[in-house]
């Protein structure tokens, strides 16, 4: 009878799990970090959150955070707000709201394209049929499966031989969505576009796009739980996933990462623990031509240059800064987009074990940056799909940019 209550009891966990998470009511907050002592309260929440979550780590004063407030924390932020003189502007009414904006089925047509955001499935078809349409430009890859057996697959788009190579990597982070689609839209342009300057790039370049890095994460975004981060491998007796952009092996753990597995910032329990990270450098390791690595997440804006781990100004850093800055300046031309450029610890916050920093310093690429994508946290995460196309050829103007200036400077 024991054994039967315990199965019953398991049976009731697993139908809860698979039920998918709503945030009705759930408002979305800009806080502004004033004083020491506001800095110590929002790290204090983060710890323990009691359904609060931060959309950006709260790291230092002077620097803003998106903070979700479940609505049975409105009470006692409103008296925390008072009590603690926070300036906090609301961002987002009822999130829930956006999600169901963001995620109407009117939105995805018969063909893939990008004015909705695709599940994983249709992102593999669209580009299986790429591989189809362009015979002897496009080839299929897959790097092998993820923790719960999703392949993790990309295309390799070369015109001819000698080229030196351009790695794209998007949705490490699942809630990321408009990384992803930003990569394969930028994908489309390469075979489709007769403009000179994008035809030059794609003809003189090898490309390898991988836009679902984290494909169990990203699925389980839009499953169950739009705002999961991780990947979905067993972390702990009550937790999944680990941080898949803590999890690289080059100054692993050295800031900005948890060794808490219910943490979003969970590094795992050693560097590479991650099947999907271990596959991804395995693969990456490879690629004896690559002179550019561009990793794409959202939101807030930036161009980040390596290290996450610290604030000193490694290697080329400021042929990269220089390079980088030309290439903000003209993603800002088509829409008055603005970005910021850094480094990673020093422009947002320190996080150490993220994979730009270890195919700078274990691989040596020449070019290697992060972007990460619009907006300034007026949607955060759930980036209008009516979006994608924007900001995707804003992005593609800036890579122009960085291989014609990173030729200029002798880097392909």
């Amino acid at each position: 009878m024991k054994f039967l209550l315990v199965c019953a009891a398991f049976a009731l966990f697993g139908a809860a799990v698979a039920e998918k998470a709503r945030y009705d009511n759930y408002r979305v907050y800009q806080v502004r970090i004033q004083t020491e002592r506001q800095l110590e309260l929002l790290q204090a929440i983060e710890q323990y959150p009691n359904g609060y979550v931060f959309w950006n780590d709260p790291v230092k004063v002077g620097a803003d955070v998106l903070l979700v407030v479940p609505p049975h924390q409105r009470g006692h932020f409103s008296d925390i707000r008072a009590q603690y003189a926070l300036r906090a502007k609301l961002q987002i009414a009822n999130l829930q709201d956006q999600i169901d904006l963001e995620s109407r089925p009117s939105l995805r047509k018969e063909t893939f394209g990008w004015t909705a955001y695709y599940r994983t499935d249709a992102i593999y078809a669209w580009m299986d049929s790429l591989v189809a349409s362009y015979p002897g430009v496009v080839s299929p890859l897959n790097i092998g499966n993820s923790f719960e057996g999703r392949p993790i697959k990309g295309v390799k788009v070369s015109y001819k031989t000698g080229n030196k190579a351009v790695f794209m990597e998007g949705l490490i982070h699942a809630r990321e969505w408009v990384s992803g689609a930003t990569v394969t839209w930028v994908l489309n342009e390469l075979l489709t576009s007769s403009d000179p300057k994008v035809r030059n790039i794609a003809e003189n370049y090898d490309w390898y796009f991988f836009p679902v890095t984290n494909p169990d994460g990203y699925e389980y975004t839009h499953t169950t739980d739009r705002q999961w981060r991780k990947t979905r491998s067993q972390s702990s007796i009550l937790c999944r996933g680990a941080d898949p952009n803590r999890n690289w092996g080059y100054n692993f753990m050295q800031g900005g990462a948890s060794s808490v597995p219910c943490s979003d910032t969970f590094a795992g329990a050693t560097a590479f623990s991650e099947v999907e990270t271990r596959q991804l450098s395995d693969f990456i390791a490879t690629l004896d031509n690559l002179s550019t690595y561009l990793a794409f997440h959202s939101f807030t804006q930036l161009l980040l240059v390596p290290y996450g781990h610290t604030t000193a100004r490694l290697d080329n850093y400021d042929e990269t800064i220089a390079i980088g800055t030309k290439a903000i300046n003209k993603l800002q031309e088509r829409y008055g987009t603005t970005y910021r450029i850094g480094n990673i610890a020093e422009t947002i916050y320190v996080a150490s074990g993220g994979s730009v920093d270890w195919v700078k310093g274990v691989l040596r690429t020449p070019l290697v940056y992060a972007y990460e994508l619009r907006d300034l946290g007026q949607f955060g995460f759930v980036l209008p799909p009516e979006q994608i196309i924007p900001t995707a050829e804003e992005t593609l103007d800036s890579i122009i940019v960085i291989l014609e200036e990173g030729a200029n400077y002798g880097y392909h």
